[in-house]
């Protein structure tokens, strides 16, 4: 397998032939204490706090194109560069990462499937060996097509067309657990848990394509549809939008203020 034949869902056994090519980048966005702890072999480290940005009340908002050009050019991310990311909780801050470049229009990149987690179980080599990105110069910018905002969402309420995702937890969908000024929900939103869609049984492994599939459309979660997908900060549904991204969904868009925007608003509605 060369860099360009590389899945979106890169499994374990897959990876170790590509390790040490020039054009692959494995990025490990794990805890800081884990990969000093521990690592893929060559990984480089990439801190989650690097690829959001906030501003109070709201949380894990993209950073701008000058914060992103600066991080892509440090991390040696050209436009033929294959990004492999994991980390060690079951993929949200990999894919946030992901959708990241993807709202950059960076195509080259997977996840690597169950992540540390699953790399440990299957008894693979780690090391503890700092590695450190060959730089390079990078100026990126914005696309549209990945991204929703409150506008988009507050424009789309009563389009059957689009469905809004919420991976939150049940207690925050009911509005019974806050971490906003209010709780709730967004008017007819889908509860879809971000974990359901992983294999605990296969070290967080995704389940089967098939078997996700089935899922989300008998939730109204269906292709045709324009799918929005947020939870708190965009971390946990990030996954949710890689999910749908390795099962060609053709419209799928992140919503990075997610509820922290949208519960601390109080002109928007809310259902619970």
């Amino acid at each position: 397998m060369n860099s360009t034949e590389i899945p979106l869902i890169l499994e374990p056994e897959a990876l170790t032939p590509l390790m040490g090519q020039p054009d692959i980048l494995l990025v490990d966005l794990s805890q800081g204490e884990s990969y000093v702890k521990q690592h893929l072999p060559g990984a480089v480290f990439l801190d989650y706090s690097w690829v959001v940005d906030s501003d109070k009340p709201r949380v894990g908002l993209l950073p701008d194109e000058q914060r992103l050009s600066h991080l892509l050019s440090a991390y040696g991310i050209g436009e033929n560069t294959h990004v492999i990311a994991y980390d060690d909780e079951g993929g949200g801050r990999a894919c946030r990462f992901l959708f990241t470049l993807d709202c950059l229009g960076h195509q080259r990149f997977s996840l690597l499937n169950g992540g540390l987690y699953a790399w440990l179980h299957d008894g693979r080599d780690t090391e503890q060996a700092i590695h450190f990105p060959q730089a390079v110069q990078r100026t990126v910018s914005f696309k549209t097509d990945p991204i929703a905002d409150k506008q988009f969402i507050l424009e789309h309420l009563q389009d059957n067309s689009v469905a809004i995702v919420d991976t939150r937890s049940p207690q925050e969908f009911m509005g019974t657990k806050l971490f906003a000024a209010r709780g709730g929900h967004i008017p007819g939103a889908i509860h879809y848990e971000w974990t359901r869609a992983m294999d605990e049984q296969r070290k967080l492994r995704l389940k089967p394509a098939d078997d996700l599939r089935q899922t989300l459309n008998a939730e109204g979660i269906t292709p045709d549809k324009t799918i929005v997908c947020h939870c708190h900060s965009h971390h946990r549904s990030a996954h949710t939008y890689i999910v749908l991204k390795s099962l060609e969904y053709e419209k799928v868009k992140g919503y990075p203020g997610s509820w922290s925007e949208w519960g601390n608003d109080p002109t928007t509605p809310i259902e619970s």
